[in-house]
């Protein structure tokens, strides 16, 4: 029985370009940490073999600083580590792959084909391939078996599960079930798949590590497994420092700062929150920068949006035999004809605002 851990996808060097210019230095810096903390995994679970399946950097130009901090953490696992570079990170002349420095247990996959590294001491294979520039649509796994010699076969690659048209190196199912691996480690799905069998092979997408966006929410880490003839269990083991949510707060009969309030996880602090108000609101709708401004403390980073419907009371001036009737008239009867969503969200924007510049008043 072997033991292994199974990483992919940290995007080292991600902009993080939907945050504050400083948020954005800090998440940075905070990702670097990221190949610390794996080693310091690897190291307490005392893994055998480590599989990293692609994108450890977002791109080929990556800061020496980050390289030499990937490289001096992995250097610390006691360990075989694998890399298989993905579409982020293809291996090329100009990669930090290519270059010199990487630690002796490290061994970075560099061809385009499934490439077998033998580790006799564990009675284990694996089989691994890069991407050779951001795109590759040939499909690696189609014909390849692993051979029936009575030791274990593991794959390290970064792929397309179901991408039959994929150009980010499509594998399907069928070829999953066929290859006879006993394990694929698989990167670029950046979400936990939870472990999956096709035929006899056992596969999983880690997901990434460190959330970088709304696309990618809750908790992220790595797997951890052990591996025996066939016979594969695996745990997700969170990883990140922070994480990133998407709540709603319903303020029909409530005060938005309420609403908001109880919408926050106890986590608030730590984590990236966009809270999406729903519900009714009067006329005035939600001051959304003046609850940034409140509740600024209270999270690592918040982002506000307004998705309330107007209460009746909104319209109900309408047709009167003035400005602000004729106004209101003609704009709730573009809200009737419009589509639920965007085009309605519009019209409500346009409402306010226009009643309160007829107002005088400052909607923010």
């Amino acid at each position: 029985m072997i033991k292994f851990l199974h990483a992919a996808d940290f995007h080292l060097d991600s902009p993080f370009a939907a945050l504050r210019a400083e948020k954005a230095r800090d998440r940075r810096r905070e990702a670097r940490e990221l190949p610390d903390r794996l080693a310091d995994l690897a190291l307490a679970e005392q893994v055998d073999v480590v599989l990293l399946s692609g994108d450890l950097f977002d791109g080929e130009q990556v800061y020496p600083e980050t390289v030499e901090r990937l490289r001096a953490a992995l250097a610390r696992i006691t360990c075989p580590v694998f890399i298989a570079p993905g579409n982020h990170d293809p291996y090329t002349a100009r990669s930090p792959y290519a270059a010199a420095g990487w630690p002796d247990n490290v061994r970075i996959f560099r061809e385009e084909m499934l490439t077998a590294v033998p580790l006799p001491e564990l009675g284990c294979v694996v089989h691994g391939a890069a991407f050779a520039a951001p795109e590759r649509s040939s499909q690696v796994l189609d014909g390849w078996t692993a051979p029936r010699d009575g030791l274990l076969h593991l794959l390290c690659l970064h792929a397309d599960v179901d991408g039959a048209d994929s150009r980010y190196g499509p594998v399907s199912r069928a070829q999953l079930a066929a290859c006879g691996a006993d394990y694929a480690a698989l990167g670029h799905i950046h979400q936990y798949s939870g472990l999956q069998r096709q035929g006899g092979t056992l596969w999983a997408y880690p997901g990434c590590p460190e959330g970088r966006g709304f696309d990618e929410l809750g908790e992220k880490g790595v797997l951890v497994g052990t591996l025996e003839q066939g016979r594969v269990e695996a745990r997700f083991v969170p990883l990140c420092r922070r994480r990133y949510w998407i709540l709603r707060a319903d303020v029909t009969d409530r005060e938005p700062a309420a609403a908001l309030r109880d919408a926050l996880p106890e986590t608030a602090d730590r984590d990236v929150c966009r809270v999406v108000f729903t519900g009714e609101t009067g006329e005035q709708g939600v001051d959304l920068p003046a609850l940034e401004s409140a509740f600024a403390d209270a999270c690592y980073a918040l982002e506000l949006r307004d998705r309330t419907r107007p209460a009746e009371s909104l319209w109900a001036r309408a047709g009167e035999d003035s400005l602000r009737g004729l106004f209101l008239q003609e704009l709730r009867a573009r809200y009737d004809r419009a589509l639920e969503g965007p085009e309605r969200e519009k019209i409500v924007q346009a409402a306010r605002f226009g009643l309160a510049a007829l107002d005088g008043r400052d909607i923010g």
